[in-house]
């Protein structure tokens, strides 16, 4: 099984085979990446061996290629490159709030709205490798400008990017909103948290961003089963640890809103359980998921 040889990683996971350089095998101690399986999990629209060619121009395969290969004579075939919400979703597939599925989607709310999508147990990427950018789906025609370059797409709704930014609006229309008191004033010190937090404590303008933006989120997802119709659908990101918070109304949101709704079979909606290490157990797993 992978071993997680140290927990201050940012970016970029690793999963490296045995038999790789010991020059690399060093570098991977060194600097704290992921050791055990021949796969990488990494931040980027890059799939696997197969496509090195098609993203040949990338800053990453140069990173991978020109540095653990051309510099420390690594054995460059059998790893495996993954989208890092394609890794996380494979991840909490094998190990987390999809286990036991046989189809699954996985949402993480985030700096964007990433998706992920397992379908018959395989990762769905499409025919070009950029499949399952479910937060690029439109949800409100000529909307909110999303930095894919479109209007309206989820992700301009839906993640704690947007959630800070509808925080800020809402402060700025309701000046005597408790909110102003938690950022000490400082309207830029607002966090994903800020409107939760005021909620609870009886904060008009808190429950009118929290509702809004849990509305959104909602929609996405229910987009999300109409189109997949998946065993489990979780929900990832720092915005999850709500919990129940933002989970049961999502839950009655979609009972109306699910084509399949009279269906005996419903697609369950819970929050993903494996957080940060979902990327890297999906990334440590993908050896064995395109070697079988």
């Amino acid at each position: 099984s992978a071993k997680i040889i140290s927990t201050d990683y940012e970016g970029i996971g690793f999963a490296i085979p045995i038999n790789t350089a010991k020059a690399v095998a060093e570098d991977i101690i060194k600097y704290g990446y992921v050791s055990g399986r021949p796969s990488i999990g990494i931040y980027g629209s890059l799939v696997s061996k197969d496509n090195y060619s098609y993203y040949k121009e990338s800053d990453v395969y140069s990173f991978i290629y020109d540095y653990y290969y051309a510099n420390n004579n690594a054995i460059l075939e059998g790893f495996y490159i993954e989208n890092d919400a394609n890794a996380a979703a494979y991840g909490e597939y094998i190990a987390g709030a999809g286990k036991g599925a046989e189809n699954f989607v996985a949402i993480t709310l985030g700096t964007g709205v990433g998706g992920g999508v397992i379908i018959d147990g395989k990762i769905y990427t499409g025919s070009n490798y950029a499949g399952g950018e479910l937060g690029h789906t439109v949800i409100n025609m000529d909307g909110e400008y999303c930095t894919c370059g479109r209007n309206g797409c989820w992700e301009a709704y839906a993640s704690a990017t947007a959630l800070i930014r509808q925080t800020k609006q809402a402060m700025i229309r309701y000046p005597n909103s408790i909110m102003w008191q938690m950022c000490k004033g400082d309207i830029n010190s607002v966090s994903g948290l800020t409107a939760f937090d005021a909620m609870r404590n009886g904060d008009e303008a808190g429950r009118f961003v929290v509702d809004k933006y849990i509305h959104y989120v909602a929609v996405g997802i229910s987009n999300v089963i109409n189109i997949f119709q998946p065993d489990v659908v979780c929900i990832g990101g720092g915005v999850s640890k709500e919990g129940d918070t933002l989970i049961v109304p999502i839950k009655e949101f979609i009972e109306g809103e699910n084509y399949a709704r009279n269906n005996k079979k419903k697609t369950v909606v819970k929050t993903a359980t494996l957080g940060n290490d979902a990327g890297i157990i999906g990334a440590a797993y993908l050896g064995e998921l395109y070697e079988t």
